[in-house]
């Protein structure tokens, strides 16, 4: 009785985690929509502009991976 508490435990946890890979899939939408919507407003500057893109997606992306690996941990290594 008392393991398969803890493995629901893990489990909730786990799919609470994940909550963090939609979190991120919102940022990046919105990173790259914010960039779209000012690329079109001043085309000559979106060049210049490309790199932060590029910082803003990885950033948004590298706490998605995190949310992940923190629930592979709560299903496998706790």
């Amino acid at each position: 009785m008392e393991g398969d508490i803890a493995n629901m435990g893990q489990f909730i946890g786990a799919g609470l985690a994940g909550i963090g890979s939609g979190a991120a899939a919102i940022g990046v939408g919105t990173v790259a929509g914010n960039f779209l919507a000012g690329a079109l407003r001043n085309p000559s500057a979106a060049a210049s502009q490309t790199a932060t893109l590029f910082i803003g997606l990885a950033f948004a992306e590298a706490l998605g991976i995190f949310s992940f690996l923190v629930a592979l941990l709560l299903m496998f290594a706790v």
